[in-house]
């Protein structure tokens, strides 16, 4: 069975946690879980948190949420730029272009 990974960004609204933007990391699992442990956040809730970073793993076409962080606006931008940025060589330099 295949496994995909992928990072979603979310928001919380009046109707809960709502997804903004999904990163697709692939279905290595050991790279997914290497950017996602760089990434900044804390894993304990708080009730003023907004912005949260969910691992998401797909098994038999289905979403699983696997590790959660809750961060500030800047953790998150920095996150986009750090995703962008292990995703570019994993994809380009350790795969072989």
């Amino acid at each position: 069975m295949v496994h995909d990974f992928k990072i979603r960004f979310t928001i919380r609204t009046s109707a809960g946690f709502e997804p903004i933007c999904d990163f697709y990391l692939g279905n290595n699992r050991t790279v997914a879980l290497s950017i996602f442990s760089e990434l900044e956040g804390n894993d304990e809730v708080c009730e003023s948190d907004i912005l949260q970073l969910d691992w998401v793993e797909t098994k038999g076409g289905l979403p699983v949420d696997v590790k959660i962080k809750h961060c500030t606006l800047s953790q998150l931008g920095r996150s986009c730029s750090f995703i962008t940025k292990e995703l570019f060589k994993y994809r380009n330099l350790m795969q072989g272009g």
